[in-house]
């Protein structure tokens, strides 16, 4: 059987192995891999590159993320899910999905801008898989879009990971040293100093009997977080000298 291809040579099976799924549309997968480089000096109405399809692709895979996000981790509070959701979706991060797909050989673009490493340029990786996300789910509705896009995440992403809560490192702490199968930290004041209404506290934290970080903060819960962080830093240096 003869693969069917585009006038500007899309192959349809180059973007059935890109999305993970049959296709209906052709030329609006051939839409979506059209950078503006293309049309530098024609006169366009702006609607030939794949400009419009990025801008529909964001909104679409800013809410499968959030969706994915708010099903997966349900005792997460906004703000984390917000935090997550952003570094997720950023210019970086769409990069990366597009280079682990294979997209930039083919991004439809300008012989200067292929020969100006075009290919491998962040912003237009990023735009075109928005833009491929955006084809998606015109040709094949929201729930193929959300495969594709889930698929992409759990090839590229660590959820449990991206979703951690960074700022509370006393849970982290108590995650990691249950992890390897100790009581849970304790936390221990070394000090307290100024007048009732200025104090400052240093804080130790404590695991199998060892103090291995402190903390100081003008609350005891922020010297504990501080020295929460400290132990942390502590055993996961001892872990990779270890390995």
């Amino acid at each position: 059987m003869v693969d069917e291809v585009t006038e500007r040579g899309v192959a349809r099976r180059d973007v059935e192995s890109l999305v993970g799924m049959p296709v209906g549309d052709l030329d609006l997968y051939e839409h979506a891999l059209r950078h503006r480089s293309l049309f530098r000096g024609l006169t366009t109405d702006g609607t030939e590159s794949n400009e419009r399809l990025e801008f529909l692709g964001d909104a679409v895979l800013g809410t499968i993320v959030a969706d994915v996000l708010y099903r997966r981790f349900p005792d997460r509070a906004e703000g984390l899910l917000t935090r997550t959701r952003a570094t997720l979706v950023n210019g970086k991060a769409l990069a990366g999905y597009a280079e682990a797909l294979g997209l930039g050989p083919l991004i439809l673009m300008s012989e200067n801008m292929d020969s100006s490493e075009g290919r491998s340029n962040q912003t237009i990786l990023a735009d075109a898989f928005e833009a491929i996300v955006g084809a998606v789910y015109l040709d094949l509705g929201f729930s193929a879009a959300r495969r594709f896009v889930t698929d992409v995440l759990d090839r590229c992403v660590d959820l449990e990971e991206a979703a951690a809560d960074r700022s509370n490192h006393k849970s982290r702490l108590l995650e990691h040293v249950q992890g390897l199968g100790l009581d849970q930290p304790t936390y221990e004041v070394v000090s307290e100093e100024g007048p009732s209404h200025d104090r400052w506290f240093t804080v130790a934290a404590v695991v199998a009997g060892e103090r291995l970080g402190e903390g100081e903060d003008r609350s005891k819960k922020g010297a504990e977080q501080a020295a929460a962080r400290e132990a942390l830093a502590t055993l996961r240096d001892r872990e990779k000298a270890e390995a």
